[in-house]
């Protein structure tokens, strides 16, 4: 069993938010493809990092999650590069720990 990650950004490189919707179609395809779908929206997290330049970078997310039989690293692949474009983003961070389910 997997658990996996999606970290989301709440806005765009130009500082927009995105709509509602755009969360809403995450929450539903992960639901339709895994039967449950854990969203944690209530107050975002905010995500420090250096960018190549050395300066701050920060993002304010949400974290979908889900679990999974199996690891299906291919449809994750293609998956989060999906998200890369519909978040206009570079890069995004899905991350799957095996984990029992106890």
């Amino acid at each position: 069993m997997y658990l996996v990650q999606i970290l989301l950004p709440l806005r765009d490189n130009g500082g927009e938010p995105f709509p509602p919707d755009e969360f809403a179609r995450v929450r539903r395809e992960l639901a339709e493809r895994f039967g449950g779908v854990t969203f944690y929206a209530r107050s975002p997290a905010v995500g420090i990092w250096k960018d190549e330049g050395g300066e701050e970078d920060r993002d304010e997310i949400v974290v979908a999650e889900v679990m999974a039989e199996r690891e299906e690293r291919e449809w994750w692949r293609a998956y989060r590069a999906e998200l890369e474009r519909r978040f206009r983003q570079e890069e995004m961070v899905v991350r799957a720990t095996a984990c029992e389910r106890l």
